[in-house]
């Protein structure tokens, strides 16, 4: 074979000073053709965000405000069937509804907020579902109180960062593919789970802790905006497919051969000959899961577990901002440290996303870093992807991952006094209550 193709290189570079005067001439008349093709490109974008901003405006977001029930019991679990629950407004535009009509896939915002050493919990949503977020809220967490509240990304100067206010911040990305999981709960467990909260290590409790020592010029927000995707086959990101190839990988299976092209094979045959037959050996056969270490039995069961759960293609980031006076850059490490916890060396973490990093070491330092900072603040508040309106930047979470970044905790687990809670259960009046 290598013959072969020896010999195909030698004819062509013998026949290249003909051919490259045609391949120029071709160059010289047809250069607008690559340039018309870039110019359409970036005109069916234009379109594309025109007529979905004309859908866009059509569906207005409300903020919603989760103050959290006096005693929270449930495990995080509840929060988990919260995320599969939301996962049912997924439906994905046909092509007449996406380039004609503007649809695209709708998403939620989970967002916390600490402003002025208090944490705030909120969903911002589109006001058509305020019912099914509600609804899948109440049948896991029956006491918690939602009400809608104003933006609090408006309640500061919009123009930060500015002679008064400054900010820090960034998005994340996943530091391997998005089929390995990061740490999950149940990582979080000790070996015999049990229900009761005290007995659970909640990785929110860090976050929360952090905030409580924030002064009242300062704020902490983090926002994980979650869009509900399919990783079939026939889905937006094929992670099934993908991880099961890691899977079979890892488990040392045997890959499938595809048969041959009939006229790969003939050629094959009249230039090499026919196929040598060759003898099978006799092998004692061990299963592969027995060989595999405890390390790579645990990524194997991570990935499985992964591609069997409902999916959300993710954007994670964080800013934190206030006034200069007591604005002080080593606070990130309280959103720093939070999002650590969930990283794994042997499966998966959540990395700082470099092209979004307040930060820049060289050329035009300032400039860069304002500019990097507006586009992040502006970004949080419309809550956009890290690279709209390109593509990129997003990653697959699953709802067991998402709900052990974002959940509703417990007074034991999160004991700071600041937090607000319901102190009192709402009821309906008494039947026999006499009325006028």
């Amino acid at each position: 074979m290598l013959e072969v193709f020896t010999s195909i290189w030698q004819a062509f570079t013998e026949k290249l000073p003909a051919i490259l005067p045609v391949l120029l001439k071709i160059l010289e008349d047809w250069w607008w053709l690559p340039a018309l093709l870039v110019f359409f490109y970036y005109l069916k974008m234009l379109y594309l965000y025109f007529i979905q901003e004309r859908w866009d405006a059509k569906r207005p977001n409300i903020l919603l405000e989760i103050k959290l029930p006096k005693e929270v019991e449930r495990p995080i679990k509840a929060m988990e069937n919260i995320f599969a629950n939301l996962w049912a407004i997924y439906d994905p535009p046909n092509w007449k509804e996406k380039w004609i009509e503007g649809q695209f896939l709708l998403s939620f915002s989970f967002e916390i907020a600490g402003i002025g050493g208090v944490p705030h919990f909120y969903i911002r949503t589109r006001k058509m579902f305020k019912n099914v977020v509600e609804s899948a809220i109440y049948s896991q967490y029956s006491d918690a109180e939602i009400t809608e509240a104003e933006d609090y990304t408006k309640k500061v100067p919009q123009d930060i960062p500015n002679k008064e206010w400054d900010l820090f911040g960034t998005s994340f990305k996943l530091e391997k593919s998005d089929v390995y999981p990061i740490r999950t709960y149940t990582k979080f467990f000790e070996e015999k789970p049990e229900i009761k909260e005290e007995k659970r290590i909640d990785p929110l409790s860090s976050l929360l802790d952090g905030i409580a020592t924030l002064k009242p010029e300062e704020q902490l927000w983090v926002q994980i905006i979650t869009k509900p995707i399919t990783i079939g086959e026939d889905g937006e990101k094929k992670l099934v497919e993908e991880g099961k190839k890691i899977v079979d990988e890892l488990a040392k299976r045997p890959k499938k051969t595809e048969p041959k092209p009939i006229l790969r094979e003939a050629a094959e045959v009249l230039i090499l000959g026919p196929p040598k037959e060759e003898k099978k050996k006799e092998e004692i056969f061990v299963g592969p899961e027995i060989l595999l270490t405890p390390g790579e039995k645990e990524v194997l069961k991570g990935i499985e577990e992964k591609i069997s759960k409902y999916a959300y293609d993710c954007t994670i980031r964080w800013i934190y901002l206030g006034k200069r006076d007591v604005f002080l850059k080593a606070m990130a490490r309280i959103p720093f440290g939070f999002f650590t916890s969930f990283n794994t060396v042997n499966l998966n973490a959540l990395r700082v996303d470099r092209n979004t990093l307040t930060k820049v070491t060289y050329f035009f330092k300032k400039r860069r870093v304002y500019l990097k900072a507006r586009r992040l603040f502006r970004y949080y508040q419309l809550r956009l992807p890290p690279y709209f309106p390109l593509g990129g930047g997003t990653f697959v979470l699953n709802n067991e991952e998402l709900a052990t970044i974002y959940h509703l905790p417990g007074r034991v687990v999160a004991p700071a006094p600041t937090i607000p809670r319901v102190e009192a259960k709402k009821g309906e009046p008494p039947p026999t209550l006499p009325v006028e």
